[in-house]
């Protein structure tokens, strides 16, 4: 049942200003056909400082975090500034329970609110490793060799875990705000939340987010990793069995695996050339209701450029080769992100994780809204993109479209 968005955003400011029940709160997304926010995303919680316990305000926009702290005596016009802002989400933890808020198109609230099973933990250190969402003394870094004995991050690791916690950021937002839009249901004990990471190798984003979303978002799911190597399949399932999670591991190609049931959020991170057009058309197959995929290389539209006849007035952008090939890494996924709108998806291609830490550092984030196939526009832009650059993408052909 909907209720006065006012009288929600009431409850939702009692919720943030309790400096004793408190866990973590997130608000992201926009109303619909409204300006968006001033942040992409703000992350609330207390910390204890030496001045006494503060409300901790972690604002993001498209390239940085803004950190500030407010005296609990003060707050109040720091969550009201917030409240003001135009967010469509809002998820908010407490010591005793989870609170959704999801905004209409009617200007109304959407409340889902569930008790939780245990007291959490919870961290008041303002200083806390920059803030990570799991912390680099978390068990599963250390099964995964990312971390030593000690639990400290191996220096030549950080990399891979920036990325890693980059990673789970964009997860968490997007399975957070697909719920509240009832893009992907809401799952459950007996009905646990299905996930497939396509291409997974070593496993180390599939482990993370089985952990963070099981431990710290204390949501049920079930992870399946799935790599053409047999090696992969073993030392990944000895790792789950260690750590004890609800994970599997099988050997399969993207394109032949079978799963079944089929899952609810695809991943397919880094998954070189057109390995990442197969876990697309895996995913549309599916009718999974989330993917993430990160791609690796582009060669199969770069060599088309090669043997292709330029278009004019383009040559210049093909004449060296790095133009060219940047080129074809643009083409390729502005394609792919308008071939999964043709089928039912609303797509973002976002920043994954900062350049100086991969060169490869793009993600187009797919969420099936059910709204069927795209303007038909669209599809005329795209037959006639393909045509001037004499181009034949594969997600196309995998598609049949």
């Amino acid at each position: 049942m909907s209720e006065p968005l006012l009288v929600a955003l009431d409850r939702v400011r009692a919720w943030l200003l309790d400096p004793e029940s408190l866990v973590r709160a997130v608000a992201s997304g926009r109303h619909k056909g409204q300006a968006p926010p001033r942040w992409r995303r703000v992350e609330l919680r207390y910390v204890d400082l030496k001045a006494g316990r503060h409300l901790q305000v972690v604002a993001y926009d498209d390239t940085q975090a803004h950190t500030s702290n407010h005296a609990v005596d003060a707050a109040a016009s720091a969550v009201d500034e917030l409240l003001r802002e135009p967010f469509g989400n809002w998820h908010v933890e407490t010591m005793t329970q989870t609170h959704q808020v999801r905004v209409t198109k009617k200007l109304e609230a959407m409340v889902h609110t569930s008790a939780r099973s245990a007291a959490p933990e919870v961290d008041r250190d303002h200083d806390r490793g920059k803030d990570r969402l799991l912390p680099e003394s978390d068990p599963v870094f250390r099964a995964l060799g990312l971390s030593d004995a000690e639990g400290r991050m191996k220096p030549s690791r950080q990399a891979k875990y920036r990325q890693v916690e980059e990673f789970l950021r964009l997860l968490d937002s997007s399975v957070t705000e697909a719920v509240a839009k009832g893009h992907l249901r809401r799952p459950t004990v007996e009905e646990p939340l299905r996930i497939a990471d396509l291409g997974c190798g070593n496993a180390y984003l599939t482990f993370a987010a089985e952990r963070f979303l099981t431990e710290v978002r204390g949501l049920p799911v079930h992870v399946t990793g799935v790599d053409v190597r047999e090696q992969s399949r073993d030392h990944n399932n000895a790792i789950a069995a260690q750590l004890g999670v609800a994970a599997e591991f099988v050997v399969g190609s993207i394109s032949g695996v079978a799963l079944d049931p089929a899952p609810e959020v695809v991943l397919a991170l880094h998954a070189c050339d057109t390995a990442t057009d197969e876990a697309l058309a895996r995913a549309v197959e599916w009718q999974a209701s989330l993917v993430l995929a990160a791609p690796c290389c582009h060669h199969d539209i770069a060599a088309q450029l090669r043997t292709t006849a330029t278009p004019t007035p383009y040559s210049m952008l093909t004449r060296h080769g790095i133009l060219r090939e940047r080129l074809a890494d643009t083409l390729t996924d502005g394609l792919r992100s308008t071939l999964m709108r043709t089928r039912g998806y609303r797509v973002d291609v976002v920043q994954f994780v900062e350049s100086k830490h991969t060169p490869r550092n793009t993600l187009l984030r797919a969420v099936r809204t059910g709204a069927g196939d795209a303007d038909p526009g669209v599809r005329g832009e795209y037959d006639e993109l393909v045509a001037t650059w004499g181009i034949s993408p594969r997600l196309a052909a995998l598609l049949d479209a």
